[in-house]
């Protein structure tokens, strides 16, 4: 049997849920400026020491961050007019709705783009030069894959002229020419995002506060990855899908679920050394300090459904990669501080390998309330080596579940609380942070006490989801201070700055 590395995690801290377009501001959606420093501020001050949130890249018209368009890109839509205005790069009081328009915002990085040009001077345009060049690996390729796709209505890449799916290098090098602005004007795009990623970042790590971000296994078919390396995706001559990523029939779908990624090509991606996810990881731990990694069993094993069939059932398992993915990761770019989500129909082989690479799991307390005496969300069953939640990205607010439950359903709840007589959801909350597992984390939404109104995802529902936002309120009133009595009561609490 293989041996079980120890788990990195191992002090006990407490975190919050919440994707940065929920943030309360002036803008279209929440962004990467003064809303999530004053977020930043809370956290510290309630005595959280981790801020999770979605991915951050480029994203679809649906909005959602688990479809992004590039794997290593950011998302323009986050881009704060605040902080754009105090660099003198648009005057925020003239913008209209297309320069807000979402998701990519792009009138407003035509603004500053526009602006960059006339007035930076010589050390500003050094720095956006070192930018570039640092980022040669993949922001080249998805300047010219967003260029494209605008000249062509924002089609999906597999329906452009086939010259431009098929990548020929005249046609290519003739848009290269024929649109250089446009193609720049993408560059900067991420010259900015990346801009103010770090200086929130350096807020966070100056308050005490971790970031903890969301890695997708799978790439959405119309992205620039399977554009620019389409040899490493199940993809036909036309780029589009011959198999598509899901999970098979279960208790909670009949049909199970279809997700429509392209699966990947395992044994090219391995011959290459497994570069395209050494980069990959490389960039998203650039971004965050702790990483989860979505859909961690598909590397033992996966569901694959031929691209033709409309439900999940016809799929089959497959071989995953196991190990080897992690190997090359982490001979590259050492240790790193992984989370696997293993939510769902884990098999004692998916365990093995997450304890193999010292990886902790995830425990959501929604799910720990049904089934059998060993279901592993139930409190009394969780591990130190995990993290725990009241719900996640995905679930109802623990308020709406709670509603949702009989009378039975919910004495037989009560009966697991160590603090059943508190309301709801604070005693599920208090739950998760009296977890022996080393980091809890609780959405926003539960922190305050929202219901239904404030979920934020509700999966197999393709419309009226990413979109809750933050009142304002909340942050300027600062936490209440039960929050942090509850923290140190729980050792949840960092240590003080020395």
């Amino acid at each position: 049997m293989t041996k079980e590395a120890p788990c990195w995690l191992q002090e006990r801290r407490a975190g919050v849920l919440l994707h940065p377009t929920s943030l309360p501001g002036s803008g279209p959606q929440g962004d990467l400026g003064p809303g999530a420093r004053r977020f930043v501020d809370y956290l510290a001050e309630a005595g959280f020491a981790v801020w999770q949130m979605l991915p951050v890249g480029p994203v679809h018209d649906d909005l959602s961050p688990y479809r992004p368009r590039s794997s290593f890109a950011g998302h323009t839509g986050l881009l704060s007019a605040e902080l754009l205005q105090d660099e003198g790069l648009i005057d925020q009081s003239s913008l209209g709705a297309e320069d807000n328009a979402l998701p990519d915002r792009r009138g407003l990085v035509a603004r500053a783009w526009t602006t960059f040009c006339r007035d930076a001077d010589a050390a500003r345009r050094s720095h956006y030069e070192q930018f570039l060049e640092a980022q040669s690996a993949w922001l080249p390729d998805y300047a010219l894959f967003r260029t494209i796709g605008l000249l062509h209505g924002d089609r999906a890449w597999y329906d452009w002229p086939r010259e431009l799916r098929t990548r020929a290098p005249d046609p290519l090098q003739d848009v290269r020419k024929q649109s250089a602005a446009l193609i720049q004007q993408e560059c900067f795009g991420q010259y900015l995002f990346f801009r103010q990623w770090e200086a929130l970042k350096a807020h966070a790590h100056a308050q005490g506060v971790r970031l903890f971000g969301d890695l997708p296994i799978y790439v959405a078919d119309d992205s620039a990855d399977v554009w620019r390396w389409r040899d490493y995706f199940t993809v036909d001559e036309t780029g589009r899908p011959r198999e598509v990523a899901g999970v098979p029939p279960d208790a909670f779908s009949a049909t199970g679920q279809r997700w429509g990624n392209p699966l990947y090509r395992w044994d090219r991606l391995a011959a290459n050394g497994h570069d395209w996810w050494i980069e990959r990881f490389r960039a998203q731990c650039g971004l965050f300090d702790l990483l989860r990694i979505d859909h961690f069993r598909g590397f033992e094993s996966y569901w694959a459904v031929p691209a033709e069939a409309r439900t999940a059932k016809q799929g089959a398992w497959r071989e995953g990669p196991g190990r080897e993915v992690f190997d090359a990761v982490f001979n590259a770019l050492g240790p790193l501080q992984l989370v696997a989500e293993d939510l769902g129909d884990i098999t004692p082989a998916v365990d093995q390998l997450r304890r193999t690479l010292g990886f902790p799991g995830m425990r959501v307390l929604q799910f720990g309330f049904e089934g059998d005496a060993d279901n592993p969300h139930r409190p009394g069953n969780h591990v130190p080596e995990s993290v725990v939640y009241t719900g996640t990205h995905d679930n109802d607010t623990t308020l709406g579940w709670w509603r949702s439950l009989s009378a039975d359903q919910r004495r037989e709840v009560l009966g697991f609380l160590c603090h059943p007589h508190e309301d709801m959801p604070r005693a599920l909350v208090h739950a998760a942070m009296a977890s022996v597992g080393r980091l809890a984390v609780v959405p926003m939404q539960d922190l305050l006490g929202l219901g239904s109104e404030a979920r934020m995802n509700t999966p197999g529902n393709p419309r009226g989801n990413w979109g809750w936002r933050l009142e304002t309120h909340p942050l300027n009133d600062g936490p209440e201070p039960w929050i942090r009595s509850m923290l140190a009561s729980c050792d949840r609490l960092p240590p003080d700055p020395a």
